[in-house]
This record gives structure tokens, sequence and C-alpha cells, in this order.
């Protein structure tokens, strides 16, 4: 089983995708830490020195191989929908869920984060709302499941995905408690 996370960065897809897997016994992977490993340097600097259509070029090949050899939890990088052909192999290889964040949500999560390369401009709320507009819609495309995180806890987004999980097949039904028997 595959279980793979997209959204916007700081959306949650690490922080959530390694308490679920925490609670499914499944190993956890962030293709971003992947890619880091692979370049020897931070995604930032790469970013930095090579450019963007470089970056995007490492972050296919690591998602072809994890779509194709992970079996697990997931978490992706905000920008791994930006390929159609990341899209197409994310949704055929695995089960996605598409952590939706407004970008004011995710900018109060992430204002003082310097790691993440495309927020650091003069007006990162308005980078925010951007990416929004231009990934909603391959998010969704790419998606089987949306979960819109909004304010809700870790612990109770990791159980609304566990019940969408159940509903559609992908993990089997937990078992009902069953009633405390009355003692004679």
């Amino acid at each position: 089983m595959s279980i793979i996370f997209v959204g916007l960065p700081g959306s949650g897809k690490t922080t959530i995708g390694r308490q679920l897997a925490r609670r499914l016994g499944l190993p956890f992977v962030d293709s971003d830490h992947v890619i880091e490993d692979r370049l020897g340097c931070s995604i930032r600097e790469f970013f930095a020195r090579e450019g963007e259509d470089s970056f995007r070029d490492v972050e296919q090949q690591v998602l072809d191989d994890l779509s194709q050899h992970h079996q697990g939890v997931l978490a992706t990088g905000g920008g791994s929908v930006l390929r159609e052909v990341n899209r197409r192999h994310l949704h055929d290889r695995g089960h996605v869920i598409y952590l939706r964040s407004a970008p004011e949500d995710v900018y109060r999560r992430v204002r003082h984060d310097t790691g993440r390369p495309l927020l650091q401009v003069d007006d990162p709320m308005g980078r925010l709302r951007a990416l929004y507009e231009a990934r909603d819609p391959l998010y969704r495309a790419t998606a089987h499941h949306v979960i819109d995180t909004g304010r809700p806890s870790v612990s109770t987004l990791v159980n609304m995905i566990i019940m969408q999980l159940e509903l559609s097949g992908q993990l089997p039904a937990r078992p009902e408690s069953p009633a405390p028997q009355a003692t004679p």
C-alpha cells in the first residue's frame, strides 16, 4: 500500500504523513529528504545554484522511483504536481490525499521558516495565494481524496484520513469494540 500526500508547502504533509504512518505501522518517507540526500545539499542551496528546472528534473526522478518502490506513506514537495508525468505516476501508483490549506493558514504556519525557497520573497502571502491559484486544480486532479486542513489538530486530521481510507476500501475497517457484558 502506498499513501501519498500532496499540497502546498506548509500544508502539513510531513507532519500528518509521519503520524499516519506511525498509527498504521507503515514506513514513512519525505521525498524532499530523499532529494536532499541525492543532491548532497539542501533544496534551497540547489535551487539557488541550479534553478527550478534542474530541481524539478531531480524531483521527477525521485518521485518516479518512490512511487514505484516505496510501500507506506509518502510526503511529496509542494511542487510535485507541476509536471504531468508526476501527477500521473502519483495517481496511478498510490492513493493520493490532497491536504488542502488556505494560503492564510499556511502562512501562519511557515512565516518564520527560512528553508522554503519559494517563500523567500518580498510578499510571501501573495506568493502563497498565487501558488494556491495555480496548483489547487493540479492537486485536485492528482488526488483520490481532498482533506481540508483548516484548524483541526494533527490527530483529528489523521483520524479523518483513516476514516476516508476505510470508507474507500483502502484500509480494512476497524472492528467495533464489543459492548460490555453485564455480569450476573
